[in-house]
């Protein structure tokens, strides 16, 4: 990329830190936004909060120096004053001095940004392009210090990218307008002419040079229009080719579960199932009779019961004489899962072991030992399970918890430990609490079979509050008020140790402030996920028994601390926070029948505003679609491709109407039994393959 021109080794190492190594990579990346620069506004006319483009005259440069004071640097300050005939206003540099020389008495100048009103009106930062200098001709382009007209800044609808230290807006013009002159017309389009007109698709060249460098609005809808359909097809195609493999190319074990089985195992559990999970073990027998092996997703609320259907799956594996495997996002969550399925298997002389990065060695030895021989039946772990001396004699059955913390690929080489010499693949059930629409759900886990928990088991109501930030007082009083009723409480904070910069409470600092005043006198502990493992493991067992009654704590709680007697949870800083998460923390108070109370201390302001949408409802499912609306897919499983969001341009309001028609196009192309021989789809399996191909090993061929 260093060759396009205006480019060179030090703007091309800027970029290669946004992922941009190569012409084609920067013609992909794509703004984050577009702002329309035709009009000229009026001094006379600005309004505070607006963007606006101004055109007028220096009347007057400044440079201004601060001196520091006790830890504090020096500051610096060059002021514009800019006049037009209607009025005059100000334009602002913090600490960068060099602007002085950029401008003299007299310059015809244009300027783009937000409106302020600090003793006046003025704007902070903004773009700026020298027209003419004082006493030329004011013909455009005889700026200097970089400040010259390029005919991509001003007079037109302009492209706003996602930039790095050092990476101005103007730059990042330049280097795309230089890589779409050489390079666009080398774009090789995946999408043959026939599905182009079926679902009225722009071609790429015309979509990807509007993105860039729009002639209206109308252009840029239809260029991401194009451009998010093809982000959604290209995952959804390599979904259908991966289910595709499974379905036709692998084999699973073959188990015995009859109704006598079933119901010893059920037996085991000290309640009855729900209707949803009846419906759910329907359909992993149906899946534990198919020929091929389970490739499941269990989708529910949070405390809808999954576990229960993750220890019943595994125990459907033990009592066929092969052993299973689940894998936890954390620690905390692993050490739970083995005390729990523990408790069940010993009795019925199995054996469950742990294997995580903090075992020591003898232990860890053991435990291998044990996977290795078949002595264990159940191994529980987090990311330790991926090494390469974890192997299993007789592996069957995996259990993944919380999917959405592991990619794809990591589940694949779990996968690998347990296929059989006779090419038999293992089972394979993926749980997640984390609510998701069905929309994205088949978005992101195509490849799987979804089982969606919509029924939960009784359990106490929980309120939750909205609070303001000046009245975090009262969340305190309720926190206190929990603890001395015997009751459990939460303390969650977004930050385990704030930065001098921070703007937000850090649970380090809050655990010392809280224990000296609100919570004074009440047992008191802090937890986050920097501390040894076995000091954590500590102060959730003084949790559970009530030695502690207040867990000052971060998101380390988000999933798998499961204590009975929580009962209310304070989250500072719930701004920072997405609904869906939000969520996920609540549901771990009222997780027996008493009443519960979650309360939420954010700043004001539009933020703030969509937690009211927690007030309204228990319901994750409602939550994850407002979520949606607000927020788009973003990079909500994690995968990123290139150093950028897999969804980069796909967060829209039409993103589920755009996923249906992809998910519809690609499965029927993967059906059709040319696609894999046809010329005219070569361009769509090479872009497919070099996209996700290593992420969700696929295929070849």
């Amino acid at each position: 990329v260093q060759f396009l021109r205006g480019v060179g080794p030090g703007r091309a190492r800027l970029l290669r830190g946004l992922g941009v190594e190569t012409p084609e990579a920067l013609l992909h990346y794509y703004p984050r936004a577009h702002e329309d620069r035709r009009r000229i506004t009026p001094v006379g006319e600005l309004a505070e909060g607006e963007i606006a483009v101004v055109r007028g005259r220096v009347a007057r440069v400044l440079l201004q120096r601060i001196p520091g004071r006790r830890s504090r640097r020096p500051l610096s300050v060059v002021r514009v004053v800019v006049a037009d005939g209607t009025g005059a206003f100000e334009a602002e540099w913090w600490n960068q001095p060099y602007r002085k020389d950029h401008f003299r008495e007299g310059d015809d100048v244009v300027l783009s940004g937000k409106v302020v009103r600090r003793r006046g009106l003025r704007m902070s930062s903004p773009e700026v392009e020298i027209l003419g200098r004082a006493g030329a001709s004011g013909e455009p382009g005889e700026g200097v210090g970089g400040e010259e007209g390029d005919g991509d800044s001003f007079g037109r609808i302009v492209p706003l990218y996602p930039l790095t230290k050092g990476l101005r807006q103007r730059d990042l013009r330049r280097a795309v307008r230089s890589a779409l002159d050489s390079h666009l017309a080398g774009l090789e389009d995946p999408l043959p002419p026939r599905l182009l007109a079926e679902v009225d698709l722009l071609p790429l060249r015309d979509a990807v040079s509007s993105i860039h460098f729009p002639p209206d609005p109308e252009a840029v809808e239809r260029a991401k229009r194009r451009l998010r359909f093809d982000e959604l097809l290209l995952l959804q195609l390599a979904l259908a080719i991966r289910r595709r493999d499974l379905v036709r190319e692998e084999r699973g074990f073959a188990y015995n579960l009859g109704p006598e089985l079933d119901r010893r195992i059920r037996a085991r559990f000290p309640f009855t199932f729900t209707g949803a999970q009846d419906r759910a073990v329907a359909d992993l027998n149906a899946d534990f009779a198919a020929p091929h092996p389970m490739n499941r997703l269990l989708q529910g609320d949070v405390g809808c019961g999954k576990t229960a259907l993750a220890l019943y799956a595994m125990l459907v594996a033990v009592a066929n004489g092969r052993q299973a495997a689940l894998l936890a996002p954390t620690e905390i969550l692993a050490e739970q899962h083995l005390h729990t399925f523990g408790a069940l298997l010993e009795p019925l002389g199995f054996r469950a072991v742990l294997l995580s990065g903090s075992l020591r060695a003898r232990p860890r030895r053991e435990a291998l030992e044990h996977c290795a021989a078949g002595t264990a039946q159940v191994g529980i772990g987090t990311q330790a399970l991926f090494q390469g001396d974890v192997a299993f004699r007789n592996l069957s059955m995996i259990v993944v918890d919380e999917q959405h913390r592991f990619g794809v690929d990591q589940r694949a080489a779990l996968a690998e430990k347990g296929i059989h010499p006779s090419g038999a693949h293992p089972h394979l059930l993926a749980m997640t609490a984390t609510p998701i629409p069905r929309s994205l759900a088949l978005t992101l886990y195509g490849d799987l079979d979804l089982t969606v928990i919509d029924e939960l088991p009784p359990r106490g109501e929980v309120e939750t509050r909205v609070l303001p930030d000046e009245r975090r007082g009262e969340a305190y009083a309720e926190a206190r008020r929990a603890a001395e009723a015997g009751g459990r409480v939460f303390v969650v904070y977004p930050l385990v140790e704030a930065k001098e910069t921070s703007e937000y409470r850090d649970a380090v600092s809050m655990a010392e402030e809280l224990a000296s005043g609100p919570l004074r006198g009440v047992p008191l502990a802090l937890l986050h996920g920097r501390m040894d493992p076995f000091e954590k493991e500590r102060i959730v067992d003084a949790f559970r028994r009530g030695d502690v009654r207040v867990l000052v704590t971060t998101t380390v709680v988000e999933v798998g601390v499961d204590v009975r007697e929580a009962t209310c949870m304070v989250v500072e800083g719930a701004d920072r926070f997405g609904l869906a998460q939000l969520h996920q923390l609540r549901g771990r108070i009222g997780r027996n029948r008493e009443k519960g109370l979650c309360l939420l201390v954010a700043r004001t302001g539009k933020s703030a505003e969509r937690l009211k949408i927690l007030e309204a409802t228990r319901s994750g499912f409602d939550i994850a679609e407002a979520d949606l609306r607000l927020r788009g897919p973003g990079d909500l499983i994690g995968l990123r491709q290139s150093g950028r969001p897999v969804f980069a341009l796909s967060a829209s309001s039409s993103f589920s109407s755009t996923l249906a028609a992809a998910r519809a196009e690609a499965f029927a192309l993967v059906e059709r039994p040319d696609f894999l021989d046809d010329p005219t789809f070569t361009p769509l399996r090479d872009e497919v393959r070099r996209h996700w191909g290593r992420s969700l090993h696929l295929h070849a061929g």
